[in-house]
């Protein structure tokens, strides 16, 4: 399994998590389809899959990979996992 995680970059250039789905290995068409469903009007939509199956695992990668280095924070509003910042 592996987690999709979508949302979108804030204004203060934070990554708010806004959804969150699991899906097969390798079910690229899958992704894409919920990829391709994002609202991205204001071009700040923002997706990546980890192959973890675990939400937490999944939102801590997002940080570590997107966020830890650009100082600025990630807000996950689906189930409001906090990241390890250390």
């Amino acid at each position: 399994m592996a987690t999709l995680l979508m949302g979108r970059w804030d204004t203060s250039g934070n990554l708010l998590i806004e959804a969150a789905v699991n899906v097969e290995d390798g079910d690229d068409a899958t992704m894409d389809g919920y990829v391709d469903d994002q609202d991205d009007s204001d071009c700040m939509a923002w997706a990546a899959s980890f192959d973890v199956d675990d939400h937490s695992r999944a939102v801590q990668r997002a940080y570590e990979e997107y966020v830890r280095d650009d100082g600025t924070e990630l807000i996950d509003k689906v189930h409001g996992f906090e990241p390890n910042t250390d």
